[in-house]
């Protein structure tokens, strides 16, 4: 089978994305229509979500119906309630026997600071994105400024200054046997992202000035690891702003239970940790959801290995699909 190298290479995956490009803001929707058994892993010090809850392995239900990864900050996790209505509208949720509840849990990124603050995603945007899925027969989804990536930006220890414009990426990988895991991401760090085989950083916090102050030297970027061991750097530690976070999916069409998509999640958070520099801080909402929807066998730390290859990848493919925007300079031109 040919694959987009994306998450919707998984059969029973689709993906949509509805934004307000002079707002700065969107939603991406991961739909599973037959139910997908699902995990997740909340890693950051400042997360805002919606039904994880139910999904740690001991609750009842055991699938869920869509994903929702939002901008907006809190405000975001209204799109939620329009893709339940959108799911309603096609009799797909949790048969509770009065009625069909579409189970859809969600995870929002702040991005209040780029366009307008007044203009969220919300009940109408979260149908549309829902409306607008499609699967591994169509076209790969969009990346870069679309969707929950339309506000994302990274290397913000400093605020917008020197920061810069990241976005949404997605991937996937055939890890053997006909097995396929994918993954899609909104990159909102408050660090830098880094490519792994080069160890290099390919977007982040700028060097410049701020007023009278110098930030980092020479090179293009000033690394915000290197900036929280010196005075300055730690000055500006308690003033940073909580509103960073990394926030994606993985997917696989291996059977897993719920408490092995749970794990598969945890691991997937290690392509995080490679690409995005620090992570998982208390400044960040690092959250990670795991769907199955299949029924081929794999071995648990085999798809887990590779959810967080697939993590990695897509990552780096969000900074660079990203443009110019909000005053922020992009990879992409």
């Amino acid at each position: 089978m040919k694959r987009n190298n994306a998450i919707t290479d998984v059969r029973g995956i689709e993906v949509g994305h509805a934004q307000n490009e002079e707002a700065l803001t969107g939603c991406t929707v991961i739909l599973c229509r037959k139910g997908a058994v699902a995990g997740v892993d909340v890693r950051g010090g400042a997360p805002g979500t919606r039904e994880t809850d139910l999904l740690d392995p001991v609750n009842l239900v055991e699938k869920v119906h869509a994903i929702v990864l939002a901008g907006g900050s809190a405000y975001g996790l209204d799109a939620a309630s329009g893709v339940m209505r959108y799911l309603e509208e096609q009799k797909i949720g949790f048969n509770t026997g009065a009625a069909k509840v579409p189970i859809v849990p969600a995870a929002i990124l702040y991005d209040l600071n780029l366009g307008r603050a007044d203009v969220r995603p919300d009940s109408a945007m979260g149908a549309s994105a829902a409306a607008a899925a499609r699967g591994f027969t169509s076209a790969p989804p969009a990346e870069g400024n679309v969707g929950a990536g339309t506000g994302a930006s990274v290397g913000k220890m400093f605020g917008a200054a020197l920061a810069m414009k990241s976005g949404l990426g997605t991937a996937s990988v055939e890890i053997g046997g006909g097995v396929i895991v994918g993954a899609i991401v909104a990159v909102n760090a408050w660090g830098d992202v880094i490519d792994p085989k080069s160890g290099e950083i390919i977007a982040g916090l700028r060097s410049g000035k701020i007023g009278p102050l110098r930030i980092g030297g020479k090179d293009q970027f000033a690394d915000t690891l290197a900036m929280m061991k010196k005075m300055i750097g730690r000055g500006v530690l308690g003033l940073a702003s909580r509103s960073n976070t990394v926030i994606g999916v993985v997917a696989t069409n291996a059977k897993l239970t719920k408490a092995q998509a749970t794990k598969v999640a945890r691991m997937a958070q290690d392509g995080l940790a490679r690409t995005v520099r620090p992570a998982h801080t208390m400044l960040d909402g690092d959250v990670i959801f795991a769907l199955s929807t299949g029924t081929k066998k794999a071995d648990v730390s085999t798809v887990g290995a590779f959810a967080a290859e697939a993590m990695a990848e897509a990552i780096i493919r969000a900074v660079k699909a990203a443009k110019s925007a909000g005053g922020l300079p992009g990879l992409k031109r």
